[in-house]
């Protein structure tokens, strides 16, 4: 799938494969994710979209602070 440059929540949470993970409100942890300012989004009209660029920058910070 060709993943758009601005992302909805539901894009960002298949994105990140959270709805196949044991996380039970995948929303809320995108929230928390905002809330600590690892994953910036912008609000776009009454939504919050998120840029791809700033999905792929918070997977790289993920991936060099906890490298399994």
């Amino acid at each position: 799938m060709m993943w758009p440059e601005v992302m909805t929540e539901e894009e960002v949470i298949r994105y990140l494969r959270l709805d196949l993970v044991a996380i039970k409100n995948p929303s809320e942890t995108l929230a928390y994710y905002r809330s600590k300012g690892l994953l910036r989004g912008t609000q776009i009209g009454k939504c919050i979209r998120y840029r791809r660029l700033e999905v792929e920058r918070f997977l790289d910070e993920l991936t060099k602070t906890n490298p399994r």
